[in-house]
């Protein structure tokens, strides 16, 4: 056993080829398979490794940023307003609350391994190693083809998954965090004083992500942010890369992983943070995240044995 504890969870599902112009020879099952692993000592980061072929995420955010390596077939996302291939070997980058989706781009589906660490540990390593760059970065390009990077990070993930040394794990997480920053991150610029127009995009933001479950209008809305409804919602998708209603639905579901992370039941997790019912919770929360909310519980159990 390791002396720190990696949680996981392997979820895997089946579908069958029905077509029946087909007849000498039936296509086997296609299986997918998602593995996640959690390093206290590192965070609480969340690590993937996941073989999909009919998976379709929607679009969605995360609150950490994605860095993965697709280790076979290729994956078309979208991001940062268009659609993206990460073919093998490549690296995909997606940052911190950047709304984005994904599926196949092979006939045979796409695997990868991912983690997904927060702004706050790419703000530690500047801080506590004097990185010779700027704060938390902003990744411009959603694949990179870089064979050293990418090696270093099959190596992390080789390392998390098998490795207990505690000393190690983080001085090869922080190593390739630290690269990964240097070499490819960008400073985001920011205006001293934004506009009047984003000030009042931020307030509507700010209303769904600290009330997930309100009962709101679009109009009530408008109203605060002191402007019409249709420019409301051309201007918050222009600004966050969803609608109203859908970025709603995101925090909605940030509420419910929270709350079932807490051991509260799913269902009354889904009621409480907004949703219908509990398929309703489960269409959304497969969709965006890959499993379902009852599988995240019973990694949840995992996690407390």
């Amino acid at each position: 056993m390791f002396p720190f504890l990696i949680y996981w969870v392997v979820v895997m599902s089946e579908s069958k080829n029905t077509s029946r112009q087909t007849r000498t020879k039936k296509s086997p099952a296609i299986k997918e398979q998602a593995t996640y692993r959690f390093a206290d000592e590192l965070g609480g980061l969340e690590v993937l490794d996941a073989q999909y072929h009919h998976q379709n995420f929607s679009r969605h955010s995360h609150e950490g940023y994605t860095v993965g390596v697709i280790e076979k077939g290729a994956q078309k996302f979208y991001r940062t307003g268009g659609n993206h291939v990460a073919p093998q070997g490549s690296i995909i980058l997606v940052n911190a609350d950047d709304v984005h989706s994904g599926h196949s781009a092979a006939e045979g589906g796409w695997s990868y391994k991912a983690m997904y660490p927060l702004p706050a540990q790419f703000e530690q390593i500047r801080k506590e190693l004097n990185a010779p760059c700027s704060s938390a970065p902003y990744f411009s390009d959603p694949v990179v083809y870089d064979l050293e990077l990418a090696n270093q990070l099959r190596l992390v993930f080789d390392t998390l998954e098998k490795s207990s040394n505690r000393l190690l794990r983080e001085t090869l997480l922080y190593s390739v965090l630290t690269k990964l920053m240097c070499k490819h991150g960008k400073g985001r610029t920011t205006l001293s004083e934004p506009p009047k127009s984003q000030r009042q995009l931020a307030l509507v933001k700010e209303f769904l992500d600290d009330f997930p479950s309100a009962d709101i209008t679009l109009q009530e809305l408008a109203q605060l942010a002191s402007i019409s409804p249709f420019h409301l919602v051309r201007s918050f998708q222009k600004a966050f890369g969803l609608p109203p209603h859908a970025y709603q639905i995101q925090s909605r579901l940030r509420l419910a992983k929270k709350l079932i992370s807490q051991g509260h039941r799913i269902s009354d997790a889904a009621q409480e943070a907004g949703f219908h019912d509990q398929s309703h919770l489960h269409r959304h929360f497969k969709k965006a995240i890959g499993i379902t909310p009852g599988q995240f519980a019973k990694h949840l159990q995992l996690k407390s044995k």
